[in-house]
Order: structure tokens, then C-alpha cells, then sequence
């Protein structure tokens, strides 16, 4: 876990501090580091997906930074009495690292997505932050499970290219689970499962507006834009997390009575 500190929010130790605190963590390990950490995104969908899968659940705990990736987690922590005030999004950090080693010099490498994605990427990240050095891109087969062959020519490719830092947009868990048995194995200071940031940052897929973001609403019009993708989170993943929050306030609040 990150010097920075954590919080337990249902059995889950997730970062304390905002984007900023984050961003100069990760960057000291990045200058100072002998190993690869990494960082993994909680919230309300991701935490009732670890719910039904140990082993998701098992990576999440893990992970050396696991930060508040939506206002479910915000609220919980209000809910439990704990001190979490702010959201911190895969695309909070992917911006603000990237400030950070535009001004220094860094090298990044993308793992995942299309090699139209990866394409657009390196065009964007060009001009955006022209003094990041892409160490390397690689569109793994889009399948539900890698072969060790498979697996071994990622982390080959990772490793060849010596990057500072491993970005992986794979979606979740799959991502949390690959960085999870693999990062041990990787020759990059720090890695992070940012999922649909790969898309958001080419504009393939729309963020919404940021009054949206501001106001904690940011599914909503995501949702109506892919319902059938996005339903399951709110409909289902949302409840549940509401749920097992107001049991363990209650548990609590009883301890303490």
C-alpha cells in the first residue's frame, strides 16, 4: 500500500488524499523505486464484481494504490464516518502523471485496446505532452483469458521497451487480474488498469459533461448513451454496494452504542 495512507471502506483499504497527493506519490516512487507497483480503480460496480470473484477481490487488496473511482465510494465513506472527500478518477491520475513527467521527462507504454486506439494515442500523446518519450504500445488477441504464451510476449514487450510507466486498458477485472500475476514480472516503476481511459483520451468514447462529473452524476448520461451496457452498474452493482455500506454503518453504530 502507498506511504500516503489509507482508509478501510468494506474491507477494502482504499488511498486517502486527492489527485494532487496521489500524483506526487506516484511520481516519487517512479524517481526512487526498485520494483514495479501498481494501482487499481474501486467502485460501487467494480466492488460487487469482486464480491462474486475472490480472485478480483484479492487484486484489488493488493494493489500498492487503490483510489475512490466513483462517488459511491465518497458517500461510503461519509456513510462509515471515515474521511474520503474526494473521487479520484484512471483518468484523474493518466492526466496528472502525465503533467508531471512532461515537465521532468518520462517514458510510457500502452498494453491493450486496438492498434487503431494505440494509434491514436501516440498521435494525441504527441502533442499533448511532447516531452514523454512512448516507450511502446501493444494490442494483446481481444479474448476473455491470455495463454502463458501470450502472457509472456506482453510482458516481453513491456520489458524491451523500459519504460517509466505501464498503462493497461484492458477493462476489469481483466486488467486488475493481469497486473496482479504479472507485475512482479515487469521491468516498469509503476502500472495501473485504467480501463476505458484508452477511449476516452482518443474521444472513442464521450466523458460526460464535467457539471456531471462535479455533481457525482457522471454514469447518468453515460448510461442513457450505452444502456445495455451500463445497466447491470446501476441497476444491480449499485444496490448491492448501498446495501452492504448501510449494514456495516449499522454494525457499527451498534459496536458503539
Amino acid at each position: 500500500m502507498s506511504v500516503i495512507g489509507a482508509e478501510a471502506v468494506l474491507d477494502y483499504r482504499i488511498c486517502l488524499g486527492g489527485v494532487a497527493v496521489l500524483r506526487d506519490d506516484i511520481f516519487g516512487w517512479i524517481q526512487r523505486g526498485d520494483k514495479c507497483r501498481w494501482l487499481a480503480c474501486i467502485n460501487p460496480h467494480s466492488y460487487a464484481v469482486a464480491r462474486a470473484n475472490p480472485d478480483f477481490a484479492d487484486a484489488l487488496k493488493e494493489a500498492d494504490w487503490l483510489i475512490p473511482d466513483g462517488v459511491g465510494i465518497v458517500l461510503a465513506s461519509r456513510m462509515l464516518r471515515g474521511t474520503i472527500r474526494e473521487r479520484v478518477t484512471g483518468t484523474d491520475i493518466f492526466t496528472a502523471l502525465h503533467q508531471r513527467l512532461n515537465r521532468t521527462g518520462g517514458s510510457v507504454f500502452f498494453l491493450g485496446a486496438s492498434e487503431d486506439t494505440l494509434s491514436a494515442i501516440r498521435e494525441r500523446m504527441a502533442r499533448d505532452y511532447p516531452n514523454i518519450r512512448i516507450a511502446g504500445t501493444y494490442s494483446p488477441p481481444f479474448k476473455p483469458q491470455f495463454s502463458a504464451k501470450e502472457t509472456d510476449a506482453m510482458v516481453a514487450a513491456v520489458n524491451a521497451a523500459n519504460a517509466d510507466v505501464l498503462w493497461v486498458g484492458m477493462t476489469s477485472p481483466k486488467q486488475d487480474l493481469w497486473l496482479r500475476a504479472n507485475h512482479h514480472r515487469l521491468r516498469v516503476k509503476f502500472a495501473a488498469g485504467i480501463g476505458a481511459v484508452f477511449d476516452f483520451y482518443t474521444g472513442r468514447i464521450k466523458r460526460s459533461h464535467p457539471v456531471f462529473q462535479k455533481l457525482g452524476l457522471e454514469w447518468l448520461p453515460r448510461l442513457l448513451q450505452e444502456p445495455r451496457r451500463l445497466w447491470r452498474r446501476m441497476f444491480v452493482s449499485a444496490p448491492i454496494f448501498l446495501w452492504d455500506v448501510v449494514r456495516a454503518a449499522v454494525e457499527s453504530g451498534a459496536r458503539k452504542a
